[in-house]
């Protein structure tokens, strides 16, 4: 089986989770943080060098007030967890998004555990947070232009490889295939520039329940496609 370098995947479904088993949404967050150490494990064991979630996105700040700041706090709680994962898994972490809105105690600690996994030769583990495709495709240009207004780069140098190294993901191959929980069949505006090229691969389990079975029923999909051509393989047709 071929197994995709580079597997992103949007988290969502928590709050349905949580309600259709009577509980607040911010237990289904609980819940959901708690899967993504699983699926970290699942992912490595698997062959996936590198995976991508999304945490937090740029849009969520829209949330009622209780529930953004349930968030931080399991996002803070998720810091100390992760590093020790990390350590347990040898991952090495990274955080893209814009961090300015983040509070100084969060930075801080994203930094540390940055710093301290960066030499780690496990699952390479991108924790998208207060992440928004166009938020980051507009402040690659605005550095971009400023480096073009300094001088620093001529604008016929410019191309996609050159624009690249101004995104977030700077150095992270493109996923091969993303994935999104909860029925749901849109980006949301989930790396927009990476996302390409990339199979897609939408399903109806809440992310809670998401399990090692639906990964690799994820996989056996992006194996059933046609890399080259585009549609089904054929004699796939019904995978």
């Amino acid at each position: 089986m071929n197994i995709p370098q580079h597997v992103a995947i949007i988290l969502d479904g928590n709050g349905r989770w949580a309600k259709s088993k009577g509980m607040p949404r911010n237990y289904g967050h609980a819940q959901g943080s708690k899967n993504v150490e699983k699926i970290c494990e699942e992912a490595w064991r698997m062959g996936i060098k590198y995976l991508t979630v999304y945490a937090f996105s740029t849009e969520n700040w829209n949330r009622p007030q209780d529930e953004v700041e349930a968030l931080m706090k399991l996002l803070r709680n998720y810091m100390k967890t992760c590093l020790k994962t990390a350590k347990k898994n040898d991952m090495k972490i990274r955080v893209i998004g814009d961090l300015r809105r983040l509070d100084e105690d969060i930075r801080t600690r994203i930094a540390e555990l940055e710093e301290a996994t960066k030499d780690n030769g496990g699952l390479n583990f991108q924790i998208a947070i207060n992440y928004g495709s166009r938020d980051e495709i507009v402040r690659a240009v605005r550095r971009l232009a400023e480096d073009c207004a300094a001088g620093r780069i001529k604008t016929e140098r410019i191309d996609a490889q050159l624009f690249e190294k101004y995104l977030d993901t700077e150095g992270i191959p493109d996923p091969d295939l993303m994935i999104r929980t909860s029925g749901e069949l849109r980006l949301s505006n989930f790396l927009l520039w990476q996302l390409a090229y990339t199979e897609f691969y939408f399903t109806d389990v809440l992310w809670p329940d998401f399990s090692k079975e639906e990964l690799m029923k994820a996989v056996e999909y992006y194996n059933a496609r046609d890399r080259r051509y585009g549609g089904v393989k054929e004699g796939k047709e019904d995978v």
